[in-house]
């Protein structure tokens, strides 16, 4: 038969071209099914109530759907047509793909059978591989579409809608409703369709009896063979790895049993020719129990032979045999798999390691990296298989493997360094192709019996494009192309596998085996990503969520196995490969589950990471701890009982280990809690560390952005846990205990450096600016808000109701010792150390935020003020008038009403403002300590401010001023909240006259603490039992606020307070009931304390209205000995 003829069939072509739309129709159909069975994406016609009738119609009736005569039944069908057409059109079609496909594919097997066509996978192997995969598409295609439930719904419904809209029904209908009905049975329709194909197949099949005996062979095996060692021979370490059989020693073990199992399924008459054909049937038996139809779709494959034997007359003895090789598999397959995982796993680790060490050898010994890939992909898609289907098992361990990640992760290594080393690759075998493989294949071609002129002419230009290559090509980074030389390979190959070819493969061989090696070769310059993926392709996982999570979970729960968990995520980078052209539709879905999956690993392994972490940090923090002042009490005692012999220690009384003492060890193997984290954290960091970022579908995905994502939200709940807040008992951390703390988890997460690369200084950054604010990223409360609470209501609160007094010689609140209560010690929460570490925690922002809140509660205060003002507007006014008048303003003075009352309120308004000056006291020196350079040329701005500065450029300096924690003659936070609160109706003079009033008002009421038997001036706190020294704080800072809104001199005024103020203690002289007057000298020293506290007032201004020798007396007679200011 000469060439022209041979040429027609077209054999490579159809082979190519029907392969890879085989597999299209299959994804389409696998697409139907599984749209078709999810309530979610089922087409809504088939879920409507008021289709279940004609649903049920056509069920009954298809295919002889008698649209005419059937209007009762099919009326919900007639009203939807149009909805229906356009909905079910593409399933319709997808089945019209499938009738359309079997009829080519019928003619092209009847060619081939025709032809008498040659297989042997040694020689011709692009050829006899098609073959053999159209007949595996071909079958689990039938299989798919009779397992598609709703296709007699799909098609039918369609075709109704179809000739109601167009009067008649589409052409391809009749054909497909039989095919459907054909298929119904379709082992027993697929065994009649291929007999007269079962010599063709049987010949394809037994080509692979010495490959697939050799490929399937147990780890016992593999390791006395030394599979895939290179230092087993370490003197041919060199040599290129050659075979004669070089496709097929990649190839896939999965494809070929699928092959040889499919293959004697539906032609199960071979199995009685040939002794060969039972020996390999038997040993494909024997390894599996379920084969792979597509992705998840699998058959159980000796529960559906025995069924289809059982039915066939004359198939007894190999139901038998069939039954004893299942018992086999039940038994041996699980162990048999098992002890190649364990192998696989050594031996491929070992030539990753030699092979990224020595590179170079990745040229001469490449195929022994596909191998590699292959057989662990091999063993990775057989466990993910049989872990779904196998729920019932004697040998669960068999089926599940918690050191599958390693496998997976060496894969994935293999796959970078020949990527990585791809140039080492290429000119390795440009010159292997030009120096070697040209001039074997021209030997081969010379010494040829026959040889056609155009089987020459083909084989001449091989050599030609062969020997035309050169190292200059790899250097100039030029792209090679060989994939026509292997079309005309493979077409080559169907013209000389058919009966009577001048030249025939199969009494040539030797033009095959090297063929196939050049084939081979020039896949590693021009398709090595396709070769990757033809030997490592693990996208089919993507369909098998369940037992990859469960592996994933065995994985985090061996610690040797953490540092390859990132193998899991690097999986999901493969899924991308399962889209098909022919069904876009499923992108999406395929896109969101490998994206979920990958997410939800990378999330467990940052959670897990970020729980090691905060643990950590968690110990570091107990050890920091140890050391704080408080703790060093015991130790103290212990050393002073020692030096004066006293009281000895009680035997019951537990043993104190000193700070360092956990340091100490006197066996090197026992490991401490912190040994076991950094060793956990050191793998998982290994792990997330291992790849900057990959692609799944498109979108880059950045491992440790995770951790980072986690370790901020985790470190974030962690500083305010430190604070310890609890709001029912209004307990919390001592601000300076929290600054340790968080000190601690700082320096271990800046230690993580060394072990990811994280942006450790951002997360920090981050978290403790997110603590200077309200509410952090995820709306909870922050350290800010804490101790901004706990100052406000408890310790400001009590010192309202005078447990807590300020005592401005400790420069602290202190706590009045009170019977029955339980001890607290204000001065432990309010001293400068503790505001310094107050405002190191939350910074400027927080103190801002902790200042408006003392400012509001300052104006609420005010407005109560300005009400009771008003109540006794009249009587003030008269007397301001009478300051002069002493007779008159006694007269006045019992007309007042909530006297005592307001300076209640001006004392706690002067306690809110002596703890905001701490606070702000501690920013200044904290602030201090961090911006020098800020701090001076902010100080000179506050020093250039006179008297006659406009009034806004002075309060704007003063508002810089005070977020430094500058002090300022007027507090422009507290002009800023009165300005807000001035009240409703009221004009401008209204309320500058009631500010004035005001002063009035606390100048004529100061006598009244002369009553109070609190009212003693304390040497040792150097203040009053009752916080009154606080009112000369009040008055200054509110009084100036009060006259800078209204624009008036704040000099004056503070001078018509001290006149009134005056005059009203001076009459404290004249009192006659000594009860009301036993404090006078006490509370005459408030004088003194309001001068001392304003800038605006001096002394002299106080001696021109108030005798200096009553303050004289009164330090004197009390024995005061505080000095001025």
């Amino acid at each position: 038969m000469s060439l022209p003829s041979v040429y027609q069939n077209k054999f490579a072509e159809k082979l190519t071209i029907l392969n890879d739309r085989g597999r299209g129709v299959l994804v389409r159909i696998y697409n139907i099914k599984k749209t078709c069975s999810d309530p979610k994406t089922r087409p809504s016609f088939l879920c409507d109530k008021a289709m279940e009738s004609s649903i049920k119609f056509i069920n009954k009736k298809f295919p002889n759907l008698d649209v005419r005569s059937s209007t009762q039944h099919l009326g919900p069908v007639h009203k939807d047509k149009g909805d229906i057409v356009r909905a079910l059109g593409p399933y319709y079609y997808s089945f019209v793909d499938v009738l359309e496909f079997r009829d080519h594919v019928y003619e092209l097997l009847n060619t081939i059978d025709a032809n008498q066509c040659f297989f042997d996978i040694h020689v011709n192997y692009d050829f006899t591989k098609s073959y053999l995969d159209l007949i595996v598409t071909y079958v689990s295609l039938v299989l798919l579409l009779a397992r598609t439930e709703d296709r007699r719904v799909l098609i039918g419904m369609y075709h109704c809608a179809h000739e109601m809209s167009h009067g008649a029904s589409d052409s391809s209908f009749a054909r497909l409703g039989q095919m459907v009905l054909e298929y119904d049975h379709p082992l027993k329709k697929l065994t009649e369709e291929f007999g007269p194909h079962t010599k063709a197949v049987t010949s394809a099949l037994l080509s692979l009896h010495f490959l697939f005996a050799r490929r399937n062979q147990g780890s016992e095996q593999w390791r006395s063979d030394q599979l895939l060692s290179l230092l087993s021979t370490a003197g041919t370490m060199l040599s290129p790895a050659s075979s004669d059989t070089m496709a097929c020693e990649y190839l896939s073990l999965e494809v070929m049993e699928r092959w040889i199992l499919m293959g004697f399924l539906v032609c199960p008459g071979a199995l009685g020719t040939s002794p060969q054909c039972l020996e390999l049937w038997r040993l494909a038996l024997q390894g599996s129990l379920y084969v792979t139809l597509l992705r998840d779709e699998a058959l159980q494959i000796h529960k559906v032979t025995e069924e289809l034997l059982s039915s066939l007359k004359g198939y007894g003895k190999r139901v038998a045999d069939l039954k004893e090789c299942k018992e086999h598999a039940v038994a041996h397959s699980g162990s048999l798999h098992r002890g190649r995982r364990a192998y696989l796993r050594g031996a491929v680790r070992e030539l990753e390691a030699l092979l990224e060490d020595q590179p170079g050898l990745l040229g001469p010994k490449a195929l022994f990296v596909f191998m590699a890939l292959s057989f662990c992909r091999d063993e990775v898609s057989w466990l993910v298989r049989h872990a779904e289907h196998v729920t019932k098992t004697k040998t669960p361990e068999d089926f599940a493997d918690n050191h599958v990640a390693e496998m997976l992760f060496l894969m994935e290594q293999l796959r970078r360094l020949v990527r990585r080393q791809a140039g080492v690759l290429r000119r390795y075998h440009v010159q292997y192709l030009a120096r070697f493989d040209a001039l074997v294949l021209s030997e081969i071609i010379q010494n040829l019996s026959v040889c056609p002129e155009e089987e020459s002419i083909i084989l001449s230009s091989f050599v030609s494009s062969l020997s035309s290559l050169s190292d200059k090509g790899v250097d100039d980074k030029e792209q090679f192309d060989f994939t026509p030389l292997r079309l005309d390979w493979f077409r080559l190959q169907a013209y000389t596998s058919v009966a009577k070819a001048v030249l025939p493969l199969s009494t040539n061989p030797d033009v095959g085996r090297i063929m196939n090696l050049i084939v081979f070769h020039t896949k590693l310059l021009d398709s090595l990503e396709e070769l990757l993926a033809e030997a490592s392709d693990l996208s089919d996982l993507c369909f098998f969520p369940r037992p990859v999570e469960k592996m994933f979970v065995a994985t985090m729960e061996e610690p040797s196995m953490l540092r390859y968990s990132i193998a899991f995520p690097l999986l999901c980078n493969h899924f991308s490969r399962c889209v098909h052209p022919m069904c876009p539709e499923e992108y999406p879905q395929l896109q969101a589950a490998a994206l979920g999956l990958c997410n939800k690993f990378l999330e467990e392994m940052a959670r897990q990471a970020c729980a090691c972490i905060m643990d950590a940090c968690a110990e570091q923090h107990n050890l920091s701890e140890q050391l704080l002042p408080k703790h060093c009490a015991s130790t103290v005692s212990k050393a002073r009982n020692k030096k004066t012999l006293k009281h000895p220690s009680k035997k019951g009384e537990p043993e104190r280990g000193k700070p360092g003492a956990e340091s100490q060890r006197k066996d090197r193997t026992v490991t401490t809690n912190m040994d076991k984290l950094h060793v956990t954290l050191a793998e998982l960091s290994l792990s997330l560390n291992h790849v900057p970022n990959f692609t799944v579908f498109e979108h880059t995905v950045t491992p440790a952005e995770y951790l980072s994502s986690h370790l901020e939200a985790r470190f974030t709940k962690a500083v305010v846990a430190m604070a310890c807040y609890s709001q029912a008992t209004q307990e919390v951390a001592r601000p300076s205990e929290v600054l340790v703390g968080l000190g601690a988890y700082i320096a271990f997460i800046q230690s993580l450096t060394h072990f990811v690369g994280l942006d450790t200084a951002r997360i920090i950054r981050s978290v403790l600016l997110q603590q200077t604010q309200p509410r952090d990223a995820g709306g909870e409360q922050t350290l800010t808000t804490i101790y901004t609470n706990w100052y406000l209501e408890a310790l400001l609160r009590q010192a309202s109701t005078g447990a807590i007094v300020l005592a401005p010689a400790l420069q602290a609140f202190a706590t009045v010792p009170r019977e029955g209560e339980p001890s607290f010690s204000a001065a432990e929460y309010s001293d400068v150390s503790e505001m310094r570490a107050l405002a190191e925690l939350i910074g400027p922002y927080g103190m801002k935020f902790l200042s408006d809140n003392l400012m509001w509660h300052v104006s609420s205060q005010v407005a109560e003020l300005k009400k009771l003002v008003n109540e006794n507007m009249d009587t003030l006014v008269q007397l301001r008038s009478s300051s002069c008048k002493p007779e008159q303003m006694a007269a006045l003075l019992p007309r007042l009403t909530s006297a005592d009352n307001v300076l209640k309120r001006m004392t706690i308004i002067g306690e809110i403002l002596s703890f905001r000056a701490m606070a702000q006291q501690g920013l200044r020196e904290v602030f201090s300590y961090h911006c020098p350079f800020l701090m001076g040329p902010i100080e000179c701005l506050t020093d250039v401010v006179t008297p006659d500065t406009d009034i806004q450029v002075t309060l704007s300096i003063f508002e810089l001023a005070s977020a430094a924690g500058i002090p300022c003659e007027i507090d422009p936070a507290l002009v800023n909240v009165l300005a807000g609160s001035k009240m409703d109706g009221s004009s401008s003079e209204e309320d500058y006259k009631v500010a004035c009033l005001l002063l009035v008002f606390v100048a004529v009421s100061l006598p009244l603490l002369a009553s109070d038997p609190a009212s003693v001036y304390n040497t040792e706190m150097d203040g009053y039992n009752n916080n009154i020294h606080c009112l000369a704080k009040a008055i200054i800072h509110v009084s100036a606020a009060l006259f800078t809104l209204h624009n008036k001199n704040i000099e004056t005024h503070l001078k018509e307070f001290l006149l009134l103020a005056s005059v009203s203690l001076l009459q404290l002289g004249q009192e006659t009931d000594r009860l009301r007057s036993r404090n006078r000298d006490a509370v005459s020293l408030l004088m003194q304390l309001i001068v001392a506290e304003s800038s605006f007032l001096t002394v002299d201004m106080l001696e021109s209205c108030f005798p200096y020798v009553l303050l004289r007396n009164a330090y004197r007679e009390g024995r005061w000995r505080r000095g001025w200011r």
